[in-house]
């Protein structure tokens, strides 16, 4: 069936930054960057909601699956694979600014 594809996504974490960004990728771990603090789950949920905005899935099909208390984590991605995941990602480099950032 289409749309029940799912992915697994290694990150690593940047609480309390200036702003809410995919900001590369460094030896396979993709790097996020969120101004929440890493207390009661706020970081993991601007993690989910940075990730779903970027890919173009609900905020709810993204989910922290390892790592929850951790700056390195695993989430999933359900209703995309890895390779359009991988693409979404390379689609709109620009944050709002219209700044260029690194996918």
């Amino acid at each position: 069936m289409q749309g029940m594809e799912s992915c697994e996504i290694a990150l690593r974490v940047t609480p309390r930054a200036r702003a809410n960004e995919i900001a590369g990728e460094r030896d396979g771990v993709l790097l996020v960057r969120v101004s929440a603090p890493p207390v009661d789950g706020r970081a993991n949920a601007a993690v989910c909601r940075v990730i779903a905005k970027r890919v173009g899935v609900g905020m709810r099909s993204v989910t922290v699956v390892q790592g929850a208390n951790s700056r390195d984590k695993v989430v999933r991605v359900e209703g995309i694979g890895a390779g359009e995941f991988r693409r979404a990602l390379a689609l709109g480099q620009r944050d709002g600014r219209g700044k260029h950032r690194a996918p």
